[in-house]
C-alpha cells in the first residue's frame, strides 16, 4: 500500500538533499493506464536501434543492450524526484549524426561521441549544481523561451516530412496513426465523448497506445511493414556487458584525445541549448498541471533535473556512448501523463505514480524478447508518432507563453531560424531581436515589482 498524502501537500518522499527519493508501491501507486501505454510504447525507445548501428556500424545485439543500459537510467528521475517522463535530446539528433559523420567508422567516431556525450554530461552537472539552471530559465525572456520550444517543434515535424524523412517510406500507417494520436489527446470533440461514454473514456486513458497499434495493423496491410513475429524462445535479454564495453566504451575502445574535445564543444553548446528547451516545456507542462491538481503540490527543479541528465549522460559515455545523447524529457509521452492526471485524482493518484510507472515499464519491456519482436517492425513508425506529438506540443506551448505581439514575431523568427539553420543560430537571433525590439527597462521594473510584491 502506497504512502498516503495530505490534501495540497507534496508526495511523500526520502529527503537526500536537493533530491527526493520514492519508490514504486512505497512512495506511491502503479497507474496501470501508464504501464499498458508503456509496454508498447518502448518501441520508441527501441528506436534508438537503427539510429546506432547505422551510425556507430555496430550489431543489432549490442545496440540492443545499450538500450536496455540506457533504459535503467531513466528510472532515477521519478525516483529521485524529477516529475517528468525523461528521453532523448531528440532535436539534436540529426546534428549530433552530422558532427559524427565527419570522423571515420570505427573507433575514432566512438571516441569523438564519447568526447561529445560527457562534455554533455558536464555542462548539465555544471549548471544544476551550480544553479545556474534554475536561475537561467527565470532570466530568460518569454519570447527566447517561446522561440526554443517552437523551434524545437518545427524542426521535429519538420525532420519527418522531408525528402529523406520517415513519411516518405510509411506515409499510410504514420498519417492514419499521427491523425489518431492528435485527435486522442488534443481533440476537443474527443473530450466531450469520453465524458459522455465509458469505451471513449477507458479508450482516452491509453495516450498514444492506440495509435501505435493501428499503425501495427496498417502498416503490414498497406505493405509498408512486415507483419510481426513474436519470438517465443526465450524472455529476457540480458545484455552482454564484457562485449559492449569491449565494442563501444573507452575502456574498449581507448579514451578521447584532447583534440577530439575540443571539436567536440561547439556541437556539446548546442545539444544543451537544445536541451535546454526540455526544461521550459517541463517547467510549462508541470505548471499546467498544478494549476489544474490543487491536491498535490508538484516541485519541479530545473538544477535537479540538469543534474539528473548530467549523470545519465556522463555515465553513458563512460559504458555506452548514446547517439541520442540523454534528455531530461520525452515531451510527448509527459504531455499524455499529464493531460490524464489533469482529470483529478481518481484517474491518477499522483503525478509521479504516472511518470515512474511508465519508466519502469519500458525498462523492463525493452528486455523482453517477445515484446521486441513484436514491435521490431513498427520501430520507425512509432518513433516518428513520437516526433509528431512533440512538435505538436511545442508549438502550442510556444504559442500560449507570448503575452503580446512582439513576444511572438520573435518567437516566429527565431524558431524558424533555429529550425533550419541550428540552435546556435537560432539563440544568437533571439538574442538580438530581443535587444533590439524589447523595452528591456520596462521588463527589469516588472520584474522587481514582481518580487516585491512576492516578499
Amino acid at each position: 500500500m502506497a504512502m498516503q498524502r495530505e490534501y495540497g501537500k507534496e508526495h511523500p518522499y526520502i529527503k537526500a538533499g536537493i533530491f527526493k527519493i520514492r519508490f514504486p508501491f512505497i512512495h506511491y501507486k502503479w497507474e496501470w493506464s501508464e504501464a499498458l501505454q508503456a509496454i508498447l510504447m518502448c518501441a520508441t525507445c527501441l528506436g534508438a536501434i537503427p539510429i546506432l548501428t547505422e551510425t556507430l556500424g555496430i550489431p543489432f545485439e549490442i545496440a540492443w543492450g545499450m538500450v536496455i543500459i540506457n533504459g535503467l537510467f531513466y528510472c532515477l528521475h521519478a525516483m529521485l524526484g524529477d516529475p517528468v517522463v525523461p528521453g532523448w535530446i531528440t532535436p539534436a539528433i540529426p546534428l549530433t549524426t552530422a558532427f559524427l559523420g565527419g570522423f571515420a567508422m570505427g573507433p575514432e567516431r566512438i571516441q569523438a561521441l564519447i568526447a561529445l556525450q560527457i562534455l554533455v554530461g558536464l555542462i548539465f552537472v555544471i549548471m544544476g549544481t551550480t544553479g545556474m539552471a534554475s536561475k537561467l530559465i527565470h532570466i530568460v525572456p518569454n519570447s527566447i523561451k517561446s522561440g526554443i520550444l517552437l523551434g524545437a517543434g518545427i524542426a521535429a515535424i519538420m525532420g519527418e516530412f522531408k525528402d529523406t524523412g520517415r513519411f516518405n517510406k510509411f506515409p499510410i500507417a504514420i498519417a492514419i496513426g499521427g491523425i489518431l494520436a492528435y485527435y486522442l489527446l488534443f481533440s476537443e470533440s474527443f473530450k466531450k465523448l469520453r465524458k459522455e461514454n465509458k469505451f471513449f473514456n477507458s479508450l482516452g486513458k491509453y495516450g498514444m497506445l492506440p495509435a501505435i497499434i493501428i499503425s501495427i495493423v496498417v502498416g503490414p496491410i498497406a505493405k509498408e511493414l512486415p507483419v510481426p513475429n513474436i519470438e517465443v524462445g526465450s524472455i529476457i535479454h540480458i545484455p552482454n556487458m564484457p562485449e559492449i564495453i569491449k565494442t563501444i566504451s573507452p575502456f574498449g575502445v581507448g579514451f578521447p584525445k584532447i583534440s577530439l574535445f575540443i571539436s567536440a564543444l561547439p556541437m556539446a553548446v548546442m545539444a544543451y541549448i537544445i536541451a535546454f528547451g526540455d526544461f521550459v516545456t517541463s517547467e510549462a507542462l508541470i505548471n499546467e498541471a498544478d494549476e489544474v491538481r490543487k491536491d498535490e503540490k508538484i516541485d519541479f527543479n530545473s538544477n535537479r533535473s540538469n543534474i539528473i541528465s548530467g549523470f545519465r549522460n556522463v555515465a553513458m559515455s563512460c559504458v555506452a556512448p548514446y547517439v541520442p545523447l540523454c534528455g531530461p524529457l520525452w515531451a510527448a509521452v509527459t504531455a499524455a501523463v499529464s493531460q490524464r492526471y489533469k482529470e483529478g485524482r481518481e484517474a491518477m493518484d499522483s503525478l509521479f505514480g504516472g511518470v515512474g510507472t511508465y519508466r519502469w515499464v519500458t525498462f523492463i519491456c525493452v528486455t523482453l524478447v517477445p515484446v521486441v519482436s513484436f514491435v521490431q517492425p513498427v520501430l520507425p513508425v512509432a518513433l516518428s508518432l513520437t516526433l509528431l506529438v512533440q512538435g505538436y506540443v511545442c508549438t502550442r506551448l510556444a504559442m500560449d507563453m507570448c503575452t503580446n505581439d512582439l513576444e511572438r514575431g520573435i518567437s516566429g523568427v527565431m524558431g524558424a531560424i533555429l529550425a533550419t539553420k541550428g540552435a546556435a543560430w537560432g539563440l544568437v537571433v533571439g538574442i538580438i531581436l530581443h535587444i533590439c525590439l524589447s523595452d528591456i527597462k520596462k521588463r527589469k521594473k516588472v520584474e522587481v515589482s514582481t518580487e516585491t510584491t512576492v516578499k
